[in-house]
């Protein structure tokens, strides 16, 4: 059925809650493989930013570095107790920037989707938060390596979170577009897989110039590193256009809900209790709730794997490097081939499986700590080959209990309610390392927030399956 086609779905008196799934409204009409891999594609253009400059090349190793202190303190031997400070001054200033950004995340990720939503225009946000984050990307080629620069480093990796946050929110919305119920599973594995094996390419990409000495460029003025962001940024433009191209809008919008921007919060406030109360959408609500734990325990193992890897288990430079590649690669294509295991069981049975797989392998690399680098390299890749199936089967169960034409609204929720709750791996991981005084006993702390998610969910309503 055509999005011309599509009837508007009715509201229900108090909250705006809809009877009818936007999946429903596609019916059993697969979309062209086109579309799908058009949609995939735009996590692959993305992916980049989070793998190469928010996690492991431009944020670690250019903006919290010698390159961004005084020149004097610079110069100072690397364990002299100024220089120790001054660095840990710089990722403070990263973490502030990281909380702003989550801040305004959790204020804006829900209302502009609602506001999408209303107008029908989640293509024209995710076009928006696609090009700002460009922006952003293309914005750090201006950082050189001086101290008074480096705020505006921070300053753009941080707004290019917000932008990606709210590009992905209209991104998510629009699986609902390309997907029905019998194959939002394997759609949805697809996008999480393409992101992962994107960022394994661009990654492996910056290791192959790097090991080529950067085929002569000169490494002045942190030129390499700038070089890398306006990489990722022409990336992100080359991979994204497919998506505008050929993926249609998830609904013809409801303009029964356009309000002013401010007055969004308050059919916001409506709209969240609306999902409580009513008995269709109440299984929303609470997935929304059991996944904000979940996720911020799937985050944390990334987060902070690279961590245990060295403190815990001793791994150098080379040993993190290809351990990541390793990890990345087999949680992008366990993410693809499971997806038909998402439509054939149902996305609950998935995420329990996952969720219950990964405590097991968390409490194993604990226990077995002692016994060596194979302990973590064997269960550290079970945990991140669980990782990406539970990522996306979240997806797509929130996609099959999501009311038509309220997309954006509850995706743009998703986010906010991820980001309400994820200072909980880091806090059990801080508090359970400050009781001890061993970095291990970090491990149990992710495990505890997998398998609180994990218990949270099992009450959880699923629909019935197609």
């Amino acid at each position: 059925m055509s999005n011309g086609d599509q009837p508007e779905p009715p509201a229900t008196a108090n909250s705006g809650a809809v009877a009818v799934v936007g999946l429903e409204l596609r019916g059993d009409t697969p979309a062209p493989k086109k579309q799908v891999y058009s949609w995939a594609l735009w996590d692959w253009a993305t992916q980049p930013f989070h793998s190469v400059i928010l996690t492991f090349i431009f944020t670690a190793l250019y903006l919290v570095s010698n390159a961004f202190l005084p020149s004097d303190i610079a110069e100072l031997p690397e364990k002299d107790p100024a220089k120790v400070a001054a660095i840990a001054d710089l990722a403070s200033g990263l973490g502030l920037g990281a909380t702003i950004a989550g801040i305004g995340i959790l204020l804006l990720a829900p209302v502009l989707g609602q506001r999408a939503d209303a107008a029908g225009r989640q293509k024209l946000w995710l076009g928006i938060g696609t090009g700002a984050l460009i922006l952003c990307m293309f914005g750090l080629w201006f950082v050189t390596p001086t101290p008074a620069l480096f705020w505006l480093g921070v300053a753009l990796v941080s707004a290019g979170t917000v932008f990606s946050e709210i590009a992905s929110v209209n991104s998510n919305a629009m699986l609902i577009s390309i997907a029905t119920s019998k194959t939002v599973g394997r759609v949805s594995g697809i996008g999480w897989g393409f992101g992962y094996l994107g960022g394994i390419v661009a990654l492996a990409l910056v290791i192959v110039l790097n090991r080529a000495q950067w085929f002569g460029l000169s490494t002045e003025g942190g030129l390499p590193f700038r070089v890398i962001a306006v990489g990722c940024a022409v990336w992100a433009i080359l991979f994204s256009i497919p998506i505008f191209l050929n993926v249609p809008e998830p609904s013809m919008g409801r303009p029964d809900r356009k309000v002013g921007f401010f007055t969004s919060y308050v059919l916001l406030v409506k709209d969240v209790i609306g999902l409580y109360r009513d008995e269709r959408t109440r299984t929303t609500f609470w997935f929304l709730v059991a996944s904000a734990v979940f996720r911020d325990g799937l985050a944390g193992v990334f987060a902070f794997g690279a961590v245990i890897g060295k403190t815990v288990f001793g791994f150098g430079f080379d040993d993190l490097v290809i351990f990541g590649v390793a990890a990345n690669l087999i949680a992008g294509v366990s993410t693809i081939l499971v997806g038909r295991l998402d439509d054939r069981w149902g996305p609950k049975r998935l995420i329990l499986l996952s969720l219950a797989c990964m405590t097991i392998a968390g409490l194993a690399v604990f226990a077995f700590a002692d016994a060596g680098k194979t302990v973590f390299w064997v269960g550290g890749l079970i945990l991140c080959a669980f990782v990406g199936p539970a990522q996306s089967a979240a997806r797509s169960f929130l996609a099959r209990v999501t009311p038509a034409g309220r997309e954006g609204e509850v995706f743009g929720l998703y986010a906010t309610t991820g980001r309400a709750a994820s200072w909980i791996a880091p806090g059990a991981w801080t508090v359970l390392i400050w009781l001890t005084g061993a970095t291990k006993f970090g491990i149990l702390g992710i495990v505890v927030v997998l398998l609180a998610g994990l218990l949270l969910l099992l009450p959880v309503r699923e629909r019935a399956r197609a």
